[in-house]
């Protein structure tokens, strides 16, 4: 097994310095970072989901443009750059503005202070935030001779936690009048990178930069941030092997659970690379567990502001089209939900055929917490109820203990909703396949509904470590445990499964016509 005691995971670090400094592992992108430096190209903005690397991305960045080459001593970018000027740079983060008016301008007065101290720029006190951008812009260039390099964070944090708040078209003015800047003083600019998750068309980063570069769907910046198969095995293999001896695993059984996990992102419709998740791989790798590292950081917090009915549309989400204009040029606030869940990590690309991206859930982690979210809303139970008796499911369905396991799932789905208009039109079973599977799926089992077999389709499949269940779901009016008992047994369900090597247990499953929830089920050998 490779050796890991000396090396150290650069988990949750964005500082460059920090990693290169203190010898932290790298994930070496520079030879990207520099042809994109260098493709002529002088407004680019980058698209990628939360806890991707877009901060350690501008970090780097700003290294290159302040000429430290010290730092970058031993990677690809030292064969390429020859002169590593010092430049003046500009860079903001926005992640830190907060989500009103007075907290954006409170963070540009602050950063843009700063900057004046910096290029010794006299500042009168009635000038707005937009002129002393300016005169940061121009001064710097006169100090120094240099065009300035211009890197914004996490451009459009405070205008996604501003949405549907009051506070989100003066947001949106501020940025308006600061940011139109940009444009007057290109003579004065070298480079201008942007990052963000969505997009705001409407302010003035993307109206009036209309020479803005979206590189988010350029293949030869797929791989800018997140990290390749390719890079994981190049660069990780001790921590790999490691981590197969903790769970009992061969190396590559665990490069496979890991890609199940945290892989599967596609940035464009013509490359072939899977990204893995860089923030769920470190920590995976670090404590040598398969955890839901990505949504325990908060990702998912912003998804009740731009998803509605999401209990019903997941499984429309999984595999839903998207124009290739409305997902490439279109605003977040007018482009559709599906066109939200791309930018923001809960869905991918695909494929793409002819104008029409095909867009679905990335990874088994994305999924958990997808599904997870929605309980709730469909059993009727605060999140704290939920939660409680998922855990009782699990442990049972693990074990196979049918008793304790029909317990649990009893309590989760006592009602059906009839609330929710749309969960209202479906029939009574196809709620029911709804619910029972939004519920399998958020306790980390994989489930297959209406699997087709030669002989049949069988309500559901849920596949756990050990055990496959085969369930056959009937409503009392239609004959209940005793219909689904002869269709398992009529059908054969069970016999594709036989070669698995998991025990397999077929369960007909009696459900209450009006809706009381899960009356009884029978194992059928």
């Amino acid at each position: 097994m490779g050796e890991t005691n000396n090396r150290i995971l650069p988990v949750g670090i964005q500082s460059f310095e920090k990693i290169r400094k203190e010898g932290l592992l790298y994930v070496d992108k520079t030879e990207i970072i520099w042809n994109l430096v260098n493709s002529n190209k002088t407004y680019n903005y980058l698209s990628r989901p939360r806890r991707f690397g877009k901060s350690l991305l501008v970090d780097t960045l700003q290294a290159y443009f302040e000429g430290r080459k010290e730092l970058f001593e031993g990677l690809k970018i030292m064969d390429l750059e020859k002169e590593w000027v010092k430049r003046p740079v500009i860079r903001l983060d926005m992640s830190q503005a907060g989500a009103t008016p007075e907290g954006v301008r409170s963070y540009l007065d602050n950063a843009f202070h700063q900057l004046e101290s910096e290029y010794d720029i006299a500042v009168r006190q009635d000038s707005s935030l937009a002129v002393r951008f300016k005169n940061i812009i121009e001064g710097a260039y006169n100090k120094t001779g240099l065009q300035v390099a211009i890197l914004i964070d996490e451009y459009d944090s405070p205008l996604q936690h501003s949405w549907k708040t009051p506070h989100h078209e003066d947001c949106t003015s501020i940025y308006r009048s600061v940011f139109a800047i940009l444009k007057a003083d290109d003579a004065y600019e070298k480079f201008v990178f942007i990052t963000g998750i969505t997009k705001f068309t409407q302010i003035s980063l993307f109206s009036v930069l209309n020479n803005l570069s979206n590189i988010s769907f350029d293949p030869p910046y797929a791989a800018i941030c997140g990290i390749t198969k390719e890079e994981v095995a190049n660069n990780f293999m001790p921590e790999i092997e490691a981590m197969g001896v903790h769970n009992g695993w061969t190396p590559e059984e665990t490069i496979l659970q890991l890609k199940a996990y945290y892989d599967g992102y596609h940035f464009c419709k013509n490359s072939p690379v899977d990204i893995f998740n860089p923030f769920s791989l470190l920590n995976a790798l670090a404590d040598k567990e398969l955890k839901n590292y990505w949504a325990a950081s908060g990702a998912t917090s912003l998804l009740p502001k731009f998803v509605s009915d999401m209990e019903i549309q997941l499984e429309h989400f999984d595999h839903c089209y998207i124009d290739r204009d409305t997902l490439e040029t279109s605003d977040v606030s007018d482009g559709g939900t599906e066109l939200f869940l791309y930018q923001s990590g809960y869905l991918t690309i695909k494929d793409y055929d002819e104008g029409v991206y095909t867009l679905g859930i990335p990874n088994f982690e994305v999924r958990k917490a997808l599904y997870k979210i929605v309980v709730p809303a469909l059993t009727l139970k605060t999140k704290a109820q939920a939660i409680t008796t998922q855990n009782i499911l699990l442990k049972m369905m693990q074990d196979g203990n049918l008793d304790e396991a029909k317990k649990a799932l009893k309590a989760l789905i006592a009602d059906v909703p009839y609330s929710n208009k749309k969960l209202a039109s479906m029939d009574m079973e196809e709620r029911y396949r709804l619910i029972i599977s939004t519920i399998f799926n958020a306790i980390g089992f994989r489930v297959e509904v209406e699997k087709q077999i030669s002989t049949g389709r069988i309500d559901m499949v849920v596949f756990t470590r050990r055990i496959i269940y085969v369930l056959e779901l009937k409503l009392t009016n239609n004959g209940g445990v005793k219909a689904a008992e002869h269709q398992i047994k009529d059908r054969q369900y069970v016999e594709p499964f036989k070669a698995d090597g998991r025990k397999v247990i077929a369960l007909a499953v009696e459900l209450d016509d009006m809706g009381k929830g899960l009356i009884d089920w029978k194992e059928v050998n």
